[in-house]
């Protein structure tokens, strides 16, 4: 009996290409993380080719992904987290905490992660592709937007697009609790944007709520 094609995403020419150009790769520099000709992952953006698996996970591999962002199907059970059960872990050695709630399947598109912000630190100021919700769900922090600076409390949200250079902070005594979503892969094998990293530093004497 022949053995069942693994199911791939419909768009896949699409969706590499997307996630290429989210990360600011050429189609060079990404041939030449995957070891690819710039021809055929041409082709394959086109949809004029179709990679095999082994190609696929090193295309996947370029992208900061793993191959089930783009081959198998998921089942609803794999998408669920419960309170209490989700490991908390850090970014390259910053102290606040990060909590995945966002499942990867193909084609998917948005991150989701429960962020514990530490008392009395500020990010840097970051830009890049793609858009973020931010809602306060415990205690209160500053985010700068643009040339705009907000204060946000519990029950407060705040929906911009990640081309706006934006930074935040915490800069009360107790820790904040934040749900963040946005478009943008912020914890790839290889990341190269990713959420803020704390850094101590003093707001702004002024700030307007």
């Amino acid at each position: 009996m022949a053995r069942p094609k693994p199911q791939t995403d419909p768009n896949l020419g699409t969706r590499i290409r997307r996630r290429r150009k989210q990360l600011g790769l050429t189609l060079q520099q990404l041939c030449d993380r995957a070891g690819l000709s710039p021809g055929f992952l041409s082709q394959v953006e086109r949809g004029l080719a179709s990679p095999s698996l082994g190609t696929m996970a090193q295309i996947a591999d370029g992208l900061d992904l793993g191959l089930e962002h783009f081959v198998g199907g998921s089942r609803p059970s794999d998408a669920l987290t419960r309170a209490g059960q989700r490991a908390q872990f850090s970014v390259d050695g910053s102290t606040m905490g990060y909590e995945a709630l966002a499942t990867p399947f193909p084609g998917s598109e948005l991150s989701s992660y429960l962020l514990h912000v530490p008392p009395g630190f500020v990010s840097e100021t970051v830009a890049h592709e793609g858009e973020e919700i931010l809602f306060v769900l415990e205690g209160e922090v500053v985010q700068t937007l643009g040339d705009e600076t907000f204060i946000l409390r519990e029950g407060d949200s705040l929906h911009y697009s990640g081309s706006t250079p934006h930074a935040w902070a915490n800069r009360t005594g107790r820790p904040a609790r934040l749900l963040w979503t946005g478009t943008l892969s912020v914890l790839g094998s290889r990341p190269k944007t990713h959420l803020p990293d704390i850094i101590p530093e003093m707001l702004p004497a002024n700030l307007e709520t």
